[in-house]
């Protein structure tokens, strides 16, 4: 006798005749529901407090309450609109003004902070959603109490494994802007730093346990933000991952070696995120690498040696100066996590935009900070770019070189040159192409890697 089967999306039993288009049916019945399942499970859940994830802050799993994106390519325009602060800050990193410590990988909403991470502080542990920062040392997160903080901070009281740090002890001699009694009094070491030009803060220098996925990191330094001025300070704080003394790394070194990398998800990735690596173990085992650089007037910055750029076959004449590394006036190229669109000083970038001008037709557009749009009609002849550093060629898929526009048929270069109004000798390699790479960061050995994957 016939007999039915309910499927999804299915109004009304289907009849099946035999045996054998029941077997059949059951199975596609099985691997509908199967899929649909998944698919659940991929949108619906977010990492666990287990994982060490890489959440995009305009993300499902952000905590920002930041709405979905109606156009990514927008959402790439207004960060990038932040870019010039992340240059300046950048910038005065390596002129070493005095009393003068910005950090600019902060964010106001998902404005100029990326990318965040889980982390709990305190015993309990004390879960805050932390900016990621390559280029910054000294971790912070807003603490009770504090004025003009946002509502979710880090409270001290609760744990029994708080302590301040004294300006007796070394570690406060590693923080900019510290500021202790007379010499040789106790004291607590407070700091106060300013912040993309806008914004400050002032901080207690404290000890606590700092719980990164299922690792404890006992008696890690931060600052405990106490008092804000300006609104562009990262609501739950930021983890610095630099080179410099007070970073995650050198804080760590015993349990990393020195070791850490990432894989950024694409902007595209509203429902996913990428991964954060920390330590030797699980880091892939061939992967293409080119030498990292020291830098002693600025050691938080990873420099790397850029050789060359191709656009296409051509390779684009630069006068080597222009790429040369140089530490006393920190000239060179790094790799930086809190920068959303590579940036290169005017000569470099005029010379790469006119050569893949050269080879896709005319004519060219401007949308936000990029001035190299063409009709995507074209995107079939648009040249590939590759970075050449010593020991390692980058090659860019289109999707981390070009930018595309729903609003009308457009694709951009999504490379900028440094802006006019900042005194800028560095070449930034940005987030936006690093996105579905594994960026290895081994200090111990001072190299830096590069492997594709999917990071979503």
């Amino acid at each position: 006798a016939p007999k039915f089967l309910s499927f999804p999306g299915k109004s009304s039993p289907v009849k099946i005749r035999n045996k054998h288009t029941m077997a059949l049916a059951i199975a596609t019945f099985l691997f509908i529901t199967l899929l649909s399942t998944t698919k659940t499970l991929a949108f619906d859940s977010c990492p666990s407090n287990e994982q060490l994830s890489v959440i995009p802050i305009y993300g499902k799993c952000s905590p920002f309450n930041t709405p979905k994106p109606t156009s990514w390519e927008n959402t790439v325009i207004n960060m990038a609109s932040k870019d010039p602060q992340r240059l300046s800050y950048l910038s005065s990193l390596v002129a070493q003004k005095p009393n003068s410590a910005p950090i600019a990988s902060g964010q106001q909403v998902f404005n100029i902070g990326n990318y965040v991470v889980r982390a709990k502080i305190g015993t309990p542990g004390q879960l805050m959603f932390m900016v990621l920062d390559t280029s910054s040392d000294t971790a912070w997160v807003p603490c009770s109490g504090c004025t003009g903080c946002t509502s979710t901070v880090f409270t001290p009281n609760t744990s029994s494994t708080y302590g301040s740090t004294d300006c007796s002890v070394h570690e406060c001699t590693q923080v900019k802007g510290q500021s202790c009694p007379a010499a040789g009094a106790p004291g607590a070491c407070f700091f106060n730093q300013s912040y993309g030009g806008a914004s400050s803060f002032y901080a207690t220098l404290s000890r606590d346990s700092l719980r990164l996925g299922t690792d404890v990191i006992p008696n890690y330094s931060f600052g405990c933000i106490s008092a804000v001025s300006g609104s562009s300070i990262p609501p739950q704080g930021l983890l610095g991952l630099g080179r410099g003394s007070m970073s995650l790394l050198s804080q760590s070194m015993s349990l990393y070696s020195g070791v850490f990398s990432y894989c950024l998800p694409s902007f595209k990735s509203y429902y996913f995120s990428g991964s954060l690596k920390l330590g030797p173990l699980g880091q892939p085992k061939n992967i293409r690498t080119t030498p990292l650089l020291k830098n002693p007037h600025r050691p938080s910055l990873y420099y790397v040696n850029l050789t060359s750029i191709s656009v296409g076959r051509v390779l684009v004449p630069i006068a080597p100066e222009l790429l040369a590394f140089d530490p006393n006036t920190g000239a060179g190229t790094i790799i930086d996590s809190g920068t959303v669109i590579t940036r290169f000083v005017e000569p470099i970038y005029n010379a790469i935009r006119d050569e893949f001008r050269n080879q896709v037709k005319r004519p060219f557009t401007s949308l936000g900070a990029f001035d190299t749009c063409f009709a995507s009609t074209n995107e079939a002849v648009a040249p590939v770019i590759i970075l050449h550093f010593t020991g390692m060629d980058l090659v860019l898929p289109m999707e981390n070189s070009l930018i595309h526009s729903s609003a009308s048929p457009l694709a951009c270069l999504a490379m900028a040159a440094a802006p006019a109004n900042v005194n800028s000798v560095l070449n930034v390699i940005a987030n936006l192409q690093q996105q579905n790479m594994r960026i290895l960061f081994d200090t111990a050995n001072s190299r830096l890697g590069i492997a594709r994957e999917l990071c979503n």
